[in-house]
């Protein structure tokens, strides 16, 4: 069974079998070295771009992989009818909560952009969809394959259940030294992936692709890209 861990933006991978435990320890996009380069240049780009668009998501990658996620997140927590749609004021509201610094000229702008029926509401979904620095579809298909491995009850969310058959948290040294339960050892690890504004131990698809889209933004070729995926999964 596999066990991983993320610490100091390292994954330990502990691989268990009837005569051995075998540690490796690998880099995974994501980590700080990457999220640190996609700031930078995401930093860098913003003095360079005039479209409120571009503008929004060089803010959100400049937060790191997780920041268009977090943005995503935001905007659920707003949507409380479940209709994914968004009015303008609950657009600034979910900006100013996430602590985007958007002027109304500029968040108007952006919103315009998504309206495009003039209805006053735009669909949150296809707003990150656009959002997302733009991947490949290898990229696409490589992540897909990671969250149908994690996934293993096939239910569209990653959830504790579904780590508890693939990777074994014995092992972790807060489970070891009595300070965490096992389902707290899954839920840090499902946190990496979750929005600090609400942690709810569950990822979906939408969040577990827009995290990656971060992740993505940071590497240059689809080759290493898919290769890092393959080796950090084991698929």
């Amino acid at each position: 069974m596999l066990y991983i861990l993320r610490q100091a933006s390292v994954h330990y991978v502990l691989c268990m079998n009837a005569h051995c435990l075998r540690a490796s320890i690998f880099q995974m996009a994501g980590t700080e070295r990457h999220d640190r380069e996609m700031a930078i240049q995401a930093k860098r780009n913003l003095s360079k771009t005039t479209d409120p668009v571009e503008r929004l998501r060089l803010k959100c990658l400049a937060r790191g992989s997780a920041g268009i996620k977090g943005l995503g997140r935001v905007f659920r927590i707003l949507d409380d009818d479940n209709s994914r749609t968004l009015d303008f004021n609950e657009f600034v509201k979910g900006l100013n909560d996430y602590a985007m610094m958007i002027d109304k000229e500029e968040a108007q702008e952006i919103f315009r952009v998504f309206d495009k029926d003039g209805s006053g509401t735009i669909d949150f979904d296809e707003f990150l969809v656009t959002l997302r620095p733009p991947m490949s579809n290898a990229r696409k298909e490589i992540i897909m394959q990671v969250f149908r491995k994690l996934d293993r009850t096939g239910d569209g969310v990653i959830t504790i259940e579904d780590l508890k058959g693939l990777y074994n948290a014995k092992h972790h040294p807060k489970y070891q030294n009595g300070e965490w339960t096992e389902d707290q050892v899954f839920k840090a690890f499902l946190d990496n992936f979750d929005s600090p504004y609400d942690k709810d131990g569950k990822v979906t698809t939408e969040e577990f692709m827009n995290y990656y889209a971060g992740v993505s933004a940071s590497i240059d070729t689809d080759v290493y890209f898919i290769v890092m995926m393959k080796n950090a999964w084991k698929l």
